[in-house]
């Protein structure tokens, strides 16, 4: 990774284009960062460099809005996540990259396709039944592709929490979720010397992700940025869907 071009070439607008969804900004389109870094690396290692990335945004994200957070929809969700990393996590051995793109592409692809027909529709206000389902949804995508935002939008949106309340209540779900994700990313040998100091190389990146997003919400239209993002996560599931079948 340290020497090759085609990877620091779509690290660094993967990376920034998180940092600016962890800052609030078009929330949710961080999912393009494992589908993208994976047209360039396996995705499993992927997945393992950027996680400490996120843990790191994370950290920024939870100073800022902790306390805003809603404890109820958490304790619906946080739990079914915690099965759904394991249950991705018992899964993931019996992947091989070319399987795991094809996740990763249905994923990128879904996502996107979701994002661009529905957009912020909402329906009547789910029952904490629906909470648990996308809750574990939520994990499952989270640990394969860092990719939970869509399944968790899709239980808070029609809830029509107050904005800071909607965001302080997704960046401590996201928290929680990584840090957990720690443990089995540790056991299946994704934490690991190299993708360390890939993801400590990063981090200026992640950071300035973070503080511009802060600094565009008011000076780009948050609606035309996400809708950008994406149609890029509809090529590039189609991309990796091609590149595994």
């Amino acid at each position: 990774m340290l020497t090759d071009p085609l990877f620091w070439l779509v690290a660094i607008p993967a990376v920034l284009i998180t940092g600016i969804s962890k800052s609030g900004f078009a929330g949710g389109v961080g999912g393009l960062t494992v589908p993208l870094l994976a047209l360039a690396i396996s995705p499993a290692t992927a997945a393992a460099v950027m996680l400490p990335l996120l843990i790191y945004m994370d950290f920024l994200s939870v100073r800022s809005w902790w306390g805003q957070h809603n404890p109820r929809h958490l304790w619906i969700l946080l739990p079914a996540a915690v099965v759904g990393i394991f249950i991705a996590y018992l899964l993931f051995d019996r992947l091989n990259e070319d399987y795991l793109r094809v996740i990763l592409g249905c994923v990128s692809l879904g996502f996107g396709l979701y994002g661009l027909i529905l957009g912020d529709k909402t329906q009547a206000s789910p029952s904490p039944l629906v909470g648990r389902l996308c809750g574990l949804t939520a994990g499952f995508t989270s640990f394969v592709a860092h990719a939970g935002g869509p399944p968790l939008n899709a239980y808070l949106l029609p809830l029509r929490l107050a904005k800071a309340e909607f965001l302080a209540t997704a960046v401590v779900f996201f928290a929680v979720v990584n840090l957990v994700k720690l443990i089995p990313y540790s056991l299946l040998g994704q934490i690991n010397q190299e993708n360390i100091l890939v993801s400590l190389l990063l981090v200026p990146l992640a950071w300035l992700g973070v503080k511009l997003g802060l600094f565009i919400q008011d000076k780009i239209n948050d609606r035309l940025f996400k809708r950008i993002i994406l149609i890029l996560m509809v090529l590039v599931g189609v991309r990796l869907l091609w590149t595994a079948l």
